[in-house]
């Protein structure tokens, strides 16, 4: 939510209107005094958003309606939980929330979508007449850990063989690790970062979200804010991943990865087991390893709830989705309950 990060998206061209992201910034004031503020987007599709409503967009279009654009407020491409609706008080941000509402019925925005908001902004939205929909991250949090053998060794014997195997296999492939962050991460670390990152939306048959000027302006405006990881084969470089840093609540945010070839393990080493090793090193609290995929549990990251908050113009699609999101809700929390019950860690006597 820093201004540096949402501008660089902006004057890069990752996020903006001929991407598909509108910008409509929304803000409180009294006089001159800023009471609250948000970033909203008028979108024309729903990627890069990891809260997914194509479901919703296939049933407008099959009813012969338009669900672009609508109305989004969230970070572009950021899947990290936080507040969106910045306010100096709950009447501010009650007052925004309104307001949110009332600029989506201006624009003819089909819905009105605040994705990952902390609990303030999802009681304000609440009580804007806005549904609420579950969601699940992983995320791992210190527990006193001295170091990652310390870590492991508070693992399930099989999880933790399992890791100490993937780390050997990296190691007897000829692979080490380096780690940079800030300022020490050169102009050649970006730029085989960028190959790699590309590589990696090839694969997958898709387009990089992000372009190369985002992350030239991220190195120039934002450097305490990055920590790569250059995975190197007989000094050469073969993979690396980018962890987004807040120095500030000593979090770290799993992001980006990609390698030019294939290695076996180099995935799980370079986004889970080194940045989890350097978080403990350095004192950090708390690492998101970002949206979905259950098998993080098996690397210590645990079950972590997160909310988005939907409002539909259309009444009886409106009602529609709050049956839909009450039956997924009960759903979400079962499954949310039921991988409680397989935690990678020992229990504690």
């Amino acid at each position: 939510m820093r201004l540096a990060y949402l501008r660089a998206l902006h004057a890069s061209g990752s996020a903006g209107a001929g991407t598909g992201w509108q910008p409509q910034f929304v803000s409180l004031w009294r006089g001159e005094e800023l009471l609250a503020a948000c970033p909203a987007y008028l979108k024309t599709h729903s990627y890069g958003e990891y809260v997914f409503d194509w479901a919703w967009a296939d049933a407008y279009q099959r009813h012969g309606l338009s669900y672009y654009p609508k109305l989004l407020v969230a970070v572009p491409f950021t899947p990290v939980p936080g507040s969106r609706l910045l306010a100096v008080d709950d009447e501010a941000r009650a007052l925004l929330a309104q307001a949110l509402r009332a600029l989506a019925r201006e624009t003819e925005a089909s819905s009105l979508h605040v994705l990952f908001g902390d609990e303030a902004d999802q009681a304000a939205l609440s009580a804007a007449g806005c549904m609420a929909r579950a969601g699940v991250q992983f995320h791992w949090t210190a527990e006193g850990d001295a170091d990652f053998t310390a870590f492991l060794s508070r693992l399930q014997r099989d999880k933790r063989k399992k890791i100490q195997q993937e780390q050997r296999r990296v190691r007897e492939a000829g692979v080490l690790f380096e780690a940079n962050a800030g300022n020490a991460i050169s102009v050649e670390d970006w730029d085989f970062f960028y190959r790699c990152y590309q590589q990696t939306y090839r694969e997958h048959h898709s387009t990089p979200y992000l372009s190369r000027d985002f992350f030239a302006r991220m190195a120039s405006d934002m450097p305490e804010h990055w920590l790569m990881f250059t995975a190197l084969r007989a000094g050469e470089r073969v993979a690396t991943s980018l962890i987004a840093l807040d120095p500030e609540r000593r979090a770290a945010f799993g992001r980006y990865w990609g390698a030019v070839e294939h290695i076996p393990n180099l995935h799980f080493d370079a986004c889970y087991y080194q940045p989890l090793a350097w978080c403990i090193d350095n004192g950090y609290q708390r690492f998101e390893g970002g949206a979905q995929g259950e098998h993080k549990m098996a690397r210590g990251l645990m079950p972590t709830p997160t909310a988005s908050s939907h409002w539909l113009a259309h009444p009886s699609f409106a009602d529609a989705v709050n049956d839909f999101l009450a039956r997924e809700g009960e759903a979400m929390a079962g499954y949310i309950d039921e991988l409680g019950e397989h935690q990678p860690f020992k229990s504690v006597p």
